[in-house]
């Protein structure tokens, strides 16, 4: 993962355009808002992030979450996750070849690491062509708290 001084090195890089854009008040806010998504350690929307920020750096619109994790996205620091049927979300764990698995239920999403070997780690039937060099999996379920909450309901 990302060593939070790493975040702060490269988003102080990419200012004035990042705090410009994102309209932070100040470049301290705006590296502080990079610093808090990576405290965080979980996959989150730009709503989500916009909230977890908001107590330490004051107003931030959604709009401005937005661009503020496009443009960390871009750089490679984050990770950007758009499952079929929901909103974009965003995570700090890039680098590595891991995948997602996804609760048809309440929609919680935790990382899994990759089924075989090192990155596509699935291999293609056909590649067309194509020099593959990653393959984005998502798997689709039930987590065991909607499992419980299910056969708890079952029941009664």
């Amino acid at each position: 993962m990302v060593q939070t001084s790493t975040v702060i090195e490269i988003c102080m890089t990419i200012s004035p355009r990042f705090f410009a854009i994102t309209g932070f008040r100040s470049p301290l806010n705006g590296w502080r808002c990079c610093v808090r998504f990576q405290v965080a350690r979980t996959a989150r929307t730009a709503d989500e992030v916009a909230e977890h920020v908001r107590p330490e750096i004051g107003s931030i619109s959604r709009q401005a979450a937005y661009d503020a994790l496009g443009m960390l996205s871009e750089k490679g620091i984050i990770r950007r996750i758009q499952p079929a049927g929901s909103p974009a979300r965003y995570e700090d764990r890039v680098g590595d070849n891991h995948h997602h698995l996804i609760c048809r239920t309440c929609g919680r999403m935790v990382d899994v690491d990759c089924a075989i070997g090192a990155a596509p780690c699935l291999t293609a039937a056909d590649t067309s062509g194509y020099q593959i060099d990653e393959a984005e999996v998502i798997y689709w379920g039930t987590c065991p708290r909607c499992l419980k909450a299910t056969k708890r309901s079952a029941r009664h």
